[in-house]
């Protein structure tokens, strides 16, 4: 609606001939309008609007694309990676201003933070659309994305990575190695350098021996040593290596007839050694023992067992009884004549028990009358009168009563019998108090052997 007043108006009158001047009013009013007619066409009602890195769209009330005329609603965006600051839709208003004001502000994301062992690197540091890279120390690894990205709405995309350490350490052991037994052993002495193992990102690492240690004694046959490490992160590494040992061995030695070998070690091995034994009657021809060679072989020749040979001529005792030192133990039967009822007695059970004195290694002397007619013999061998003579004298053998004297294999007295004794008697006697353990092993073997 318009509004209006009226204004008077004056009319004046002049009169030349008084010379006066006379003014006369009415009260009419003329109609006059000073508010300005609001026009929607008028191009230019508001100034143009701006948005620096944005958009403005406007649509004018009567259509068209115009942006200042009165009435038309512009919208206001940001071009991407910028953030809308004030009104988001602004209108032309009669007073020729717009409704508000609106700016755009770059947007940016907040400062990403460091990861333990790695870095980062960025295309456009951490404003919209950068893209940060992540890379980890040598000996460490990404574990997550490899990338972070900077979004329109100001955070970044995915999760913030770790480095772990994923590589395992590096370990070498030392290389395999055959080993030949020390001489007479069935072992051998192995030593070798403790392998060192390295980390990229550990300085100081802890290795663990699986087995024996170097300088360890290792039987024959083949030994595996293992060696493992951990690092920090427990991310594992291991080697081993084969430990052989070999036994170098000759050829079993055979037990020469009527007799047999005891070895030292395992019978057969380099450096074991030998010994050759006869059975009782029997005497060692040759070499008393051999030692295998490294070369696999045997020094030496092979003994033999043959029959005991003994000379019952020889003059004295003491060369009587050489023939006997450390071969055979002596049994003395001593009686006042051939017709004693105690000599008759132990004579028979000395003859059934032949056998056992055999395996004993025992040789029986019998010594029977008194002189001039006093004999000695060993079975059908005499003795001389002075050997006769000369063995009652240093073992103090009376010949005026049955008797019996024990000697070891070294002439010594062992023990005394001045009535018959039964084998069984005797026998257990011997193997309690006279036979090595040696001998009473193949007496075990051979018990049987009588039967």
């Amino acid at each position: 609606m318009l509004l209006s007043h009226f204004v008077p108006v004056f009319i004046l009158y002049f009169k030349a001939a008084s010379g006066t001047t006379v003014y006369d009013t009415y009260n009419d009013f003329v109609e006059e309008d000073y508010t300005p007619q609001l026009d929607y066409k008028h191009p230019y009602w508001c100034h143009s609007p701006g948005l620096t890195n944005g958009e403005v769209t406007c649509r004018s009330p009567h259509g068209g694309h115009q942006q200042t005329t009165l009435g038309t609603r512009c919208e206001m965006t940001c071009d991407r990676g910028y953030r809308l600051i004030g009104r988001r839709s602004i209108q032309c208003l009669p007073n020729r201003r717009w409704s508000g004001t609106a700016f755009c502000r770059k947007m940016r994301c907040h400062v990403l933070p460091l990861i333990p062992y790695g870095r980062y690197t960025c295309t456009q540091g951490f404003m919209v659309d950068s893209r940060c890279e992540f890379t980890c120390v040598p000996g460490y690894r990404i574990d997550g994305e490899h990338s972070r990205t900077c979004m329109h709405g100001g955070s970044w995309s995915g999760a913030q990575p770790v480095c772990a350490d994923t590589d395992p350490p590096k370990i070498k052991c030392p290389p395999s190695r055959l080993k030949v037994a020390e001489p007479g052993k069935l072992s051998a002495t192995v030593n070798w350098e403790r392998p060192v193992a390295t980390d990229t990102a550990d300085k100081s690492l802890e290795v663990i021996l699986v087995g024996p240690e170097s300088g360890s004694e290792f039987k024959e046959g083949v030994h595996v040593i293992r060696y493992k490490v951990y690092d920090q992160a427990r991310n594992r590494a291991a080697c081993k290596f084969i430990i052989r040992v070999e036994v170098r061995r000759c050829p079993e030695l055979p037990p020469p007839l009527h007799g047999y070998v005891t070895c030292s070690s395992d019978g057969n091995n380099y450096g074991a050694t030998c010994d050759y034994h006869c059975d009782g009657g029997f005497e060692r021809r040759g070499t008393s023992s051999r030692v295998c060679q490294f070369n696999r072989g045997w020094d030496g020749d092979p003994a033999q067992c043959d029959a005991m040979e003994f000379k019952s001529d020889v003059k004295t005792t003491s060369a009587f009884l050489d023939q006997f030192y450390e071969k055979r133990r002596l049994l003395i039967v001593s009686a006042p004549n051939i017709s004693d009822s105690d000599y008759q007695m132990q004579n028979i059970m000395i003859q059934k028990a032949d056998c056992g004195l055999d395996l004993r290694h025992v040789t029986v002397i019998e010594l029977l009358g008194s002189p001039p007619r006093e004999t000695g013999r060993i079975k059908e061998s005499l003795l001389n009168s002075e050997v006769i003579e000369g063995l009652r004298q240093i073992f103090r053998i009376s010949r005026y009563y049955f008797s019996m004297v024990l000697l070891d294999k070294l002439g010594m007295d062992r023990e005394r019998f001045i009535t018959p004794i039964a084998s069984d008697e005797l026998f257990s006697y011997i193997d309690s108090f006279m036979l090595d353990e040696e001998e009473r092993e193949r007496l075990e073997l051979h018990r049987d052997f009588c039967e």
